[in-house]
C-alpha cells in the first residue's frame, strides 16, 4: 500500500464484512488497502475494477493513479471480499504483509481478456481455470490462497478469514471473524 491510496475516495464503501475483518487491525485504513489493491489489479493487468464516478476527475492524481483516474472511474469497494492474509516469515529476502481479495468478474467495468493496459511488471496475462492454476508449481502460500478460494467458490470455506502470522519467529495461524 502507498500513502497516496488513503486519499483516493471509493464509489461505494466495502461490505460490512470485510470492512469488520480489514479493520480487525486497529492501525489500518481499510479504504486505503482496498483502494491499494484497485491500484494494483490496474497497475498489473490492466484490468478495471470501478465505476464511473465524476469526482475522479476533480482529484489531482498522485503518481500511481494518473491512468486509472484518467478513465472517469473510482474503486468500487462492494463487490471485493477479503479472503486471506498472510505475513512472511522472517529472514526472507522480501518480505510482505499481503491481504488478499476476490471479486466476481462481472464487476469489472473493462474487458476480462483484455490486459492491453498492463504496465511492465507481468507479461503473457492470461485466465486459467483454477484447477490448472493449482496444480502449477508455485510459493506454498500461493497454493494455500488458492486452497481458500476454491473452497470459498464451492462453499466449503470455514467461517473467517486465513490469517498465516510469521510477523515474529513464531508462526500462528488463525481466523479473522
Amino acid at each position: 500500500m502507498d500513502g497516496v491510496d488513503a486519499s483516493i475516495p471509493l464509489a461505494r464503501p466495502l461490505s460490512a464484512q470485510t470492512h469488520a475483518r480489514l479493520s480487525s487491525d486497529a492501525d489500518l485504513d481499510a479504504q486505503a488497502v482496498v483502494a491499494a489493491a484497485t491500484r494494483e489489479l490496474w497497475e498489473e493487468t490492466g484490468l478495471l475494477l470501478g465505476l464511473p464516478d465524476p469526482r475522479a476527475g476533480e482529484i489531482e492524481a498522485p503518481q500511481g493513479w494518473r491512468g486509472y483516474l484518467g478513465t472517469g472511474h473510482l474503486p468500487d469497494g462492494e463487490g471485493l471480499e477479503f479472503i486471506f492474509r498472510a505475513i512472511t516469515p522472517p529472514g526472507r529476502p522480501r518480505r510482505f504483509d499481503a491481504r488478499f481479495f476476490m471479486v466476481n468478474a462481472a464487476a469489472l467495468a473493462s474487458d476480462p481478456d483484455d490486459f492491453s493496459r498492463a504496465e511492465d511488471e507481468l507479461s503473457h496475462l492470461q485466465w486459467v481455470p483454477l484447477d490448472e492454476a493449482r496444480a502449477l508449481d508455485m510459493p506454498f502460500i500461493t497454493e494455500v490462497v488458492l486452497a481458500e478460494l476454491a473452497a470459498r467458490l464451492n462453499g466449503t470455506a470455514q467461517e473467517g478469514v486465513p490469517f498465516f502470522d510469521n510477523a515474529t519467529q513464531t508462526s500462528r495461524f488463525r481466523r479473522l471473524m
